[in-house]
């Protein structure tokens, strides 16, 4: 055995490693426990007090059983942790509060235009910690806040490195932090997205996400962690160009994919995504029309990537919910006719996460950071 492990980290190992069993499980016995952690029942039961004392689980009824006492059930309390995630657009922002599930059990809208001055930094935090009362939790129960922006950000989330959709280059979490007394952190939107996907899928492995929303946004998955690259920007596919000589991006440069495969590329002023796929699905030509122009693109751009790299794609963001699995034959039809490898492989799949999956994601991580460390 080695002499540098000594019993108090045995005991704590005993501690997450019930933990993380319970948590992997709607319910556990406690000879349930003994038997899979192949520990003694004086153990289980010193290491389910403990867990029970400090709130992290609760006995929650009793197993059925034909003979003899019927066990008791014992759970995570969901509730014991929560994270905070904040998705910031031009017009609105949108609270979470997520549970160490990654479940979203409280939330809240506000029409709130975005504006890089102090008094809308401090009127959205005071919006947040209002929030964050609401919920009638202790202080401690709060892990952190994430804050989703259309952005990229360093790698550990304290500032901006670019930032042209909302022009905030630049900006330091203390706008928020001075105003809330909990860790703070920016987080990239389509890293926030990618970041659910992970959480509810346990087979990716290798992918490309794209985020289709107001405006597009990529990440790539690379073995089950988000890949960001050297100087963070890696996955940001929405700047590739795709017609040197077409419409100017946010970015200053012409025909990005932005320009061609966003929501705000496919739609016209004040039209929404229902009632764009309302009229799709009934037929109407020149809805149709607009649908067909854009799967063309987004095929055109996914077969450039695809051929630099060879994994599956996951089409998530705002469109996700609208789309269809006859949208996606189409696309695939559109690639094969494109690539100079063609295949009856299906690569292209549409995300599994919520329509929260952006401030979800922002919250995860100070969910996963607590659960690694427990």
């Amino acid at each position: 055995m080695d002499n540098s492990i000594t019993f108090k980290d045995i005991k704590k190992n005993n501690y997450s490693l019930i933990y993380h069993l319970i948590y992997q499980h709607e319910k556990l016995s406690k000879q349930e426990i003994a038997n899979q952690l192949h520990l003694s029942l004086p153990t289980v039961t010193q290491n389910l007090v403990r867990l029970e004392k400090e709130k992290l689980i609760e006995k929650n009824g009793y197993f059925e059983s034909s003979v003899g006492r019927r066990a008791t059930a014992y759970t995570i309390c969901p509730q014991a942790r929560i994270s905070i995630g904040v998705e910031i657009q031009k017009k609105k922002v949108r609270i979470l509060a997520v549970d160490l599930l990654g479940t979203a059990f409280q939330q809240k809208e506000l029409s709130l235009s975005y504006s890089n001055v102090n008094s809308y930094y401090e009127q959205l935090s005071l919006a947040v910690q209002s929030f964050i009362t609401s919920l009638n939790i202790r202080k401690d129960q709060v892990l952190g806040i994430g804050f989703a922006v259309q952005a990229l950000t360093s790698t550990d989330g304290q500032h901006i490195t670019y930032g042209k959709i909302l022009d905030c280059t630049g900006l330091d979490i203390r706008v928020f932090s001075q105003y809330l007394d909990y860790p703070c952190m920016f987080v990239h939107d389509a890293k926030c997205a990618a970041t659910t996907e992970l959480w509810v899928r346990n087979d990716i492995g290798d992918a490309i996400y794209l985020s289709i929303g107001t405006h597009l946004g990529g990440a790539m998955i690379i073995n089950d962690q988000i890949y960001m690259g050297k100087e963070g920007y890696s996955g940001t596919v929405e700047h590739m160009t795709i017609n040197p000589n077409g419409s100017f991006c946010y970015c200053g440069k012409r025909g990005c994919m932005e320009t061609y495969c966003s929501i705000s590329a496919l739609l016209e002023e004040d039209e929404s995504l229902e009632l764009f796929f309302q009229k799709v699905r009934s037929g109407d030509p020149s809805y149709s029309e607009r649908w067909n122009t854009f799967l063309d693109y987004l095929a055109f751009s996914i077969n450039n990537i695809h051929l630099v790299i060879n994994r599956d794609f996951i089409l998530g963001g705002h469109i996700s919910p609208y789309l269809k699995e006859e949208d996606i034959a189409i696309l695939h039809e559109k690639v094969y006719e494109k690539t100079a490898f063609p295949s009856n492989e299906t690569f292209i799949y549409i995300s599994r996460s919520t329509d929260n999956g952006v401030p979800i994601g922002a919250a995860i991580p100070f969910i996963q950071s607590f659960l690694n460390q427990i």
